[in-house]
């Protein structure tokens, strides 16, 4: 589990890292949307403590939403149209069901995919 959420804060730094020395001097705060089929509570606090390490503490110079369908994949369409009318910066979301929804919901919005634990990769 540690390695997925290592990969996400990963992709996020790269994205987000060239935003950095602009947010702290503008005092602009990123919003996050991250668009989940089913609850993670594990996988939420590792990604907010990962963040943390970067230098991204939410409710200082990042917020992040958090959006799940609660196992109801037909849920996910809206929830990313929510997240596109909050004007998020980022979409962070599983490959899968999840990102076919936010990549439905827009075309301007960055989304960062997230791989699933049980997927394999090869090597």
């Amino acid at each position: 589990m540690r390695w997925i959420g290592l990969a996400v804060v990963l992709i996020l730094g790269l994205i987000l890292a060239p935003l950095a020395g602009e947010a702290q001097r503008a005092g602009k705060v990123w919003r996050i949307g991250f668009l989940a089929a089913t609850p993670q509570p594990y996988l939420s606090k590792a990604f907010s403590l990962g963040l943390r390490d970067l230098g991204w503490i939410e409710g200082q110079n990042i917020t992040i939403e958090y959006r799940h369908a609660g196992g109801r994949l037909e849920r996910l369409p809206d929830l990313a149209a929510q997240l596109v009318r909050l004007n998020v910066d980022l979409i962070v979301a599983q490959d899968g069901p999840e990102t076919d929804a936010a990549k439905r919901a827009t075309q301007s919005i960055p989304i960062a995919l997230r791989r699933s634990a049980s997927r394999k990769t090869q090597t």
